[in-house]
């Protein structure tokens, strides 16, 4: 059965490459890019996107055992890093081909029992380093435990080193930034000198990328937002393009009589003649009920129209009293970067949970 939902998310692959070598030019040919998958590609399709990516790309990451099975299902061939990995997940995650980070002991000691079950050898694994983010992440104090564990084995090899930047995007960080890199290429040299083989090393997000990329950039970078056209900073985000459209149309026209109200728990009620456009999209698509009442808006032939009253589950109803418009016209959910950013702004959010939040529901276009 065909999705015939006629809400469709579009993505523009053009856009994408525009936007990964707009990256590209600010790093040094040699440096490697990591493109992140995560989230169905932040709400994208991350099938699709890394079936157009991987000849551009040296790696994939994404957050858990499930996407990496469907990228392998699909025909990715390109290494895959588990960003996140569960310990009950890593037999699976070896035998779909995957690199699991490691970032503490226990894990360690698990990838080495699976890998061993397994009977693989040198399987690629990436050992994480908190330096300042303080979520996942070994300490320098480990690294003798670590050294000692791969020491008497042949199970498992590390093919990178990373660390994560905590506020990349904040130059008022700066100092804290710095102290995060110099961290990290202070314990990531203490542990690679220890070891047989030389791993890469990345620590760049999008941000660090813009901001940090003659001091951190290493050998690989971790390209994810960028990618879909934002950069957390409206200079660099006006050089990229945008990658997603949320589209929809108008169902019915409504006129709404002075006094009468619209939607649930009556929340707009019309002290003047307002005609109303009912639009199927709603909380269950991925539009925050925050939205309501005025506080977001939508685009219907170039034009602002706010929504009233509640969101729906499957639809949201919008002011076009001033709209030339007709039943079945486009609507404009998500315009583009400056469309997207501002919705964020006025519900006290980011991009990336606008566009992850987008539900599985709605219909997926790639051109």
């Amino acid at each position: 059965m065909g999705n015939n939902h006629v809400t469709v998310l579009e993505i523009d692959l053009n856009a994408i490459e525009h936007n990964l070598n707009e990256f590209k030019s600010k790093l040094n040919p040699e440096t490697k890019v990591m493109a992140v998958v995560k989230a169905f590609g932040y709400g994208s399709s991350a099938v699709e996107i890394a079936k157009f990516l991987a000849p551009k790309v040296a790696y994939f990451a994404i957050a858990y055992l499930d996407e990496g099975i469907a990228l392998r299902n699909a025909g990715i061939k390109t290494p895959i890093l588990v960003l996140h990995p569960q310990k009950i997940n890593l037999e699976q995650i070896i035998k779909f081909n995957l690199e699991p980070t490691v970032y503490s002991i226990t894990l360690l000691k698990a990838v080495i029992e699976a890998a061993k079950s397994l009977k693989v050898q040198n399987y690629p694994i990436h050992i994480k380093f908190n330096t300042g983010l303080n979520r996942l992440g070994f300490t320098k104090k480990d690294i003798p435990e670590i050294l000692s564990l791969l020491k008497n084995q042949n199970e498992i090899i590390v093919a990178s080193v990373f660390s994560h930047i905590a506020a990349s995007e904040d130059l008022n960080e700066r100092e804290f930034t710095l102290a995060q890199i110099n961290n990290f290429k202070e314990v990531s040299a203490q542990f690679i000198s220890q070891l047989s083989t030389t791993p890469f090393r990345h620590m760049l997000n999008t941000s660090g990328i813009i901001n940090y990329a003659s001091e951190a950039q290493f050998d690989m970078v971790r390209l994810g937002l960028g990618l879909y056209g934002f950069a957390n900073e409206e200079a660099e985000t006006a050089k990229l393009e945008n990658v997603i459209t949320l589209k929809s149309v108008i169902s019915q026209i409504q006129i709404i009589e002075k006094g009468d109200t619209v939607g649930y728990n009556r929340a707009f009620k019309a002290s003047e003649t307002v005609k109303a456009a009912i639009v199927p999209i709603g909380h269950a698509d991925g539009i925050s009920r925050q939205f309501g009442k005025g506080v977001g808006y939508v685009f219907i032939n170039n034009k602002k129209a706010s929504i009233i009253g509640n969101i729906c589950m499957d639809m949201i109803m919008v002011n076009v009293t001033d709209i030339d418009c007709n039943e079945g016209d486009e609507v404009l959910i998500f315009k583009d970067q400056d469309h997207i950013e501002e919705l964020g702004i006025r519900i006290n959010t980011i991009p990336y949970e606008l566009l992850t939040s987008i539900s599985q529901r709605v219909k997926r276009s790639i051109k």
